[in-house]
């Protein structure tokens, strides 16, 4: 009798054990993990696995592996967001810091090992999730997306020598899931050996941040940085005094400043007062001179020392049409006409009167405002960093270039067309709320732009799709080298970039 007891016990036990991977098998809204089962859910194009824990982590401590869980866990509904503050609708107020969590979207029907595509949102490395973007049809294409969340803000960035592993814990935890994606993506149908790093403005300067980082060496094999010129020195990290600087303050206005414990006191402090104390108006980037981001992001690229993946890197025409309407949507009129010499003299100092030589004041001073600041801003360092990535790796370099893109939904029409304005590319790929319904025109230009993103994501080369040739673009044939693929819903051709955005008076070459 004892020996039949135990004998069941031991069938219980291991019919524990299988029943998740048998459930996976006979049903397809089941996949077993290497921390236990998800149920997510299955539609007619994708089956979509959200809120699946990748790391667990203390405040300001590395991150660390899930804990395993038993039987099969809910996974259709996102996760919880990670800390920051009220401020743009592409985020969410939260106070949480139990948020490492991932999403995982699969197309239904593809079989083989797929591409594989990580999304690392934007949001300045402030707000924002992983699930505000929707992947169903970048999925449905022919890839496994993944998005995460990742430590924002204060959380991930704040640096004191007290805190050992502080500075840099966004990029820790974009690497521990990207180590969860090797371990786990073959189960959702995906290539581990075939994994795509892709991100936009905050999300395209920590893809920056992993191309330079022996610690994320391996963990993927290309990338995609759209809107995110890293090869300014401090656009793409700090250095350790200008991140202690930037949280000197911070940890002032907290009270730990001057306690025995330093790191003790800021673990108490409550995440709302952390978040205050940090504010809005700065734009955090990981902290060089640590083993996993020894050298500063554009010395890496400058001198060749980062991970050589085939990059895809762009920029849109038009990225500060954006800003300057944002600032429109806030004060309820458009800029004046007085307040652009000023507005330039404010930003070029000794370079202004050049500056507005060269940019006189159009019909509306938003719009001259905008362009000047694009092309400074985001056009030539884009350029800039592109020829430096050419010359170590193969690169190619786009411009979204549309003129009728969706605008922001519910608000108001602006005073001048937002074009490619910052983001404007994102309701291509992306399912997003934020934007109106794209028109069936809009639609097929989202058709192609994935396809050339699959593309990229399968081979390291996004021609092909009956679009015209896409080059390489070659710093070591000088101008004559610098394709960049003008991305529009006419035909896909070259652009005249260092004409149209007044390259070399920028650049300097």
């Amino acid at each position: 009798m004892k020996k039949t007891i135990a004998a069941t016990g031991l069938g219980l036990a291991l019919l524990a054990t299988m029943a998740p991977t048998a459930q996976a098998a006979a049903d397809p809204s089941v996949v077993v993990t290497s921390k236990g089962a998800v149920r997510g859910s299955v539609g007619q194009q994708v089956r979509s696995f959200q809120g699946i824990p990748y790391a667990e982590a203390a405040r300001f401590a590395a991150p660390r592996p899930a804990t395993s869980w038993t039987g099969v866990r809910d996974a259709t509904r996102p996760g919880a967001v990670c800390a920051q503050p009220a401020g743009y609708p592409i985020g969410k107020p939260s106070t949480d810091e139990d948020c490492l969590n991932l999403n995982v979207t699969t197309p239904v029907g593809k079989r083989g090992k797929l591409p594989v595509i990580v999304w690392i949102h934007g949001g300045s490395m402030m707000f924002g999730m992983g699930d505000l973007y929707g992947p169903d049809r970048l999925a449905a294409g022919g890839a496994v997306v993944v998005s995460m969340n990742y430590r924002l803000g204060v959380a991930g960035f704040l640096t004191h020598p007290s805190l050992k592993e502080s500075g840099g814990l966004a990029l820790d935890d974009q690497r521990q899931a990207l180590r969860w994606v090797g371990e786990n993506i073959a189960a959702f149908g995906g290539d581990a050996g075939n994994v795509t790093i892709m991100g936009q403005s905050g999300g395209g300067f920590a893809v920056c941040g992993h191309l330079a980082s022996p610690a994320s060496a391996g963990l993927f094999h290309r990338a995609i940085v759209q809107s995110a010129p890293c090869g300014i020195p401090g656009n793409a990290s700090r250095t350790p005094a200008v991140a202690r600087a930037e949280s000197k303050e911070v940890i002032e206005k907290v009270g730990c400043a001057d306690a025995s414990d330093v790191a003790g006191c800021l673990r108490e402090v409550p995440m709302d007062r952390l978040l205050k104390a940090y504010g809005t108006a700065r734009e955090p980037r990981p902290v060089s001179g640590t083993p996993a981001l020894p050298l500063p992001v554009d010395e890496a690229l400058r001198t060749g020392r980062f991970n050589r993946v085939p990059v895809l890197y762009g920029v849109n025409h038009d990225e500060e049409n954006g800003m300057i309407l944002g600032l429109e949507l806030a004060t309820g009129k458009p800029l004046p006409a007085a307040d652009y010499r000023p507005a330039i003299e404010q930003a070029y100092g000794k370079r202004a009167g050049a500056v507005l030589k060269r940019y006189p004041l159009g019909a509306s001073a938003g719009r001259t405002l905008a362009r000047v600041k694009t092309d400074s801003t985001w056009s030539a360092p884009t350029l800039d960093t592109a020829r430096t990535l050419s010359r170590w790796t193969s690169t190619r370099m786009f411009e979204f270039a549309e003129r009728k893109t969706p605008w922001y939904a519910g608000y108001p029409k602006p005073s001048f067309p937002a074009a490619a304005q910052h983001m404007a590319e994102l309701p291509y790929l992306f399912d997003l709320a934020l934007f109106d319904k794209l028109s069936p025109r809009q639609a097929a230009l989202g058709d192609r732009l994935i396809g050339a993103w699959i593309r990229f994501a399968a081979t390291g080369d996004p021609n092909g799709g009956g679009e015209r040739t896409w080059p390489r673009l070659r710093d070591d044939r000088g101008q004559a080298g610098w394709h960049v693929q003008s991305l529009t819903s006419g035909a896909w051709k070259r652009a005249d970039f260092v004409t149209d955005h007044g390259y070399r008076f920028w650049s300097g070459n």
